[in-house]
């Protein structure tokens, strides 16, 4: 699997991804593209219009041109990679796609977005073939920050879903100066960017915004059978000074880690997603954690500013969610 589909889904649903408007949508709903859950069939199934199928599907064209749809990003970001999943497509997906992307401020209008004068648009994946029944990737270097993307398929066809995968971005425009801001948050521009272990949970599923769902939505290791511990390293959406720490072990009841310990890094100079190197300082020491419990740390070792986080769990299990409250640097 390539490696930018280890990073943020930007345009999923629970991010506030939406597709806002399409040409066409004869056979299947835009809707469908970003569904969080994997491409379904069901044998035998036909509505009013034709076979069911779970994705975007438009009709047969028998005019000059091709098919889009306009997605709004859950979170603005730069993009590096996307993917193009034509699961159960198969005499009937797109002979090829592209990919063009925008930066609009505010909440802009569908009128706005596909007026071609008022909104401007750059092609960050060219027209490129797409296979039928599989998950088509793009890994792309690397586009400057989107808030909105134009998907087209051409000439007409049907896609199950779109995985738009990159790095969030941080507005600082947003925050007032002195004013406490979670800095883990991934709706902020927090990533991250390595772990231990995520067998039973994935490592994201800690800075998503809002409590967990259910178990399966935060991070969870493997039982671990030896020495050592787990741990995670979160890339800060800016560099600041942590003052207050939130470790939440919700819906952990039988799995929680027995204590954990939080460490920042300041490391101005590392790259993107990568593991910065460095000195690593103890700002909440090796606390004991109950389960299915949301812990506050407001006595936290506020040191200099840092860059990035390493929250370590003994031995292993599920946190739910890490909330780092700070100013910025």
């Amino acid at each position: 699997m390539s490696k930018f589909t280890d990073l943020i889904d930007l345009a999923a649903e629970r991010l506030g991804g939406a597709v806002l408007v399409a040409n066409d949508e004869f056979f299947a709903p835009k809707e469908a593209l970003l569904r969080a859950s994997a491409p379904e069939w069901r044998e035998g199934e036909y509505t009013d219009r034709g076979k069911w199928m779970d994705g975007w599907e438009t009709r047969r064209r028998r005019t000059p041109g091709h098919d889009w749809c306009i997605v709004r990003l859950g979170l603005a970001g730069a993009i590096h990679g996307v993917v193009v999943d034509t699961s159960f497509f198969r005499g009937n997906y797109p002979e090829a796609c592209s990919l063009e992307a925008t930066t609009i401020e505010g909440t802009p209008t569908t009128e706005q977005l596909t007026h071609e004068s008022r909104t401007r648009w750059t092609e960050v994946l060219t027209r490129s073939p797409l296979k039928g029944d599989t998950g088509n990737e793009f890994a792309l270097d690397g586009t400057p920050s989107a808030t909105h993307l134009r998907f087209s398929i051409f000439p007409d066809g049907g896609v199950a879903r779109l995985r738009v995968y990159g790095e969030p971005a941080f507005d600082t425009r947003r925050m007032r100066a002195g004013s406490e801001v979670d800095l883990a948050a991934m709706e902020n521009g927090g990533l991250v960017v390595s772990c231990s272990d995520m067998f039973f949970g994935h490592r994201h599923n800690l800075i998503l915004p809002g409590r967990s769902t259910h178990m399966g939505d935060g991070w969870e290791t493997r039982r671990r059978r030896g020495p050592g511990n787990d741990w995670s390293v979160i890339r800060l959406a800016a560099r600041g000074v942590i003052h207050r720490v939130e470790i939440d072990t919700d819906h952990f009841k039988g799995n929680a880690p027995a204590s954990a310990m939080l460490e920042t890094l300041d490391a101005p100079r590392a790259r993107g997603a990568d593991e910065p190197e460095g000195d690593w300082k103890t700002i909440l020491p090796n606390s004991p954690l109950q389960p299915h419990s949301r812990h506050r740390f407001d006595d936290v070792t506020q040191g200099q500013p840092a860059t990035h986080a390493r929250l370590s769990i003994y031995p292993d299990g599920g946190i739910a969610r890490l909330r780092l409250f700070g100013t910025l640097a």
